[in-house]
């Protein structure tokens, strides 16, 4: 069997009070990753051109402050 099935299996298994934590655990660590890679995004300029094109477009009156 293969590692992933068998923590599939493992998962499964868990009561509701444990699979609540290890869900929570998880992702805690996927949004950790996340803000990682949004900030490393931030830093080498990929995101400057959307930052761009929304305050155009905020300045134009095609969009609105939430």
């Amino acid at each position: 069997m293969r590692k992933i099935e068998e923590l599939e299996a493992q998962i499964r298994a868990l009561p509701r009070e444990e699979f609540a934590e290890l869900r929570n655990w998880i992702l805690e660590q996927d949004w950790g990753a996340w803000d990682k890679q949004i900030e490393a995004d931030v830093k080498s300029g990929k995101l400057d051109k959307l930052v761009s094109e929304a305050k155009a477009e905020y300045k134009s009156g095609k969009a609105k402050p939430f």
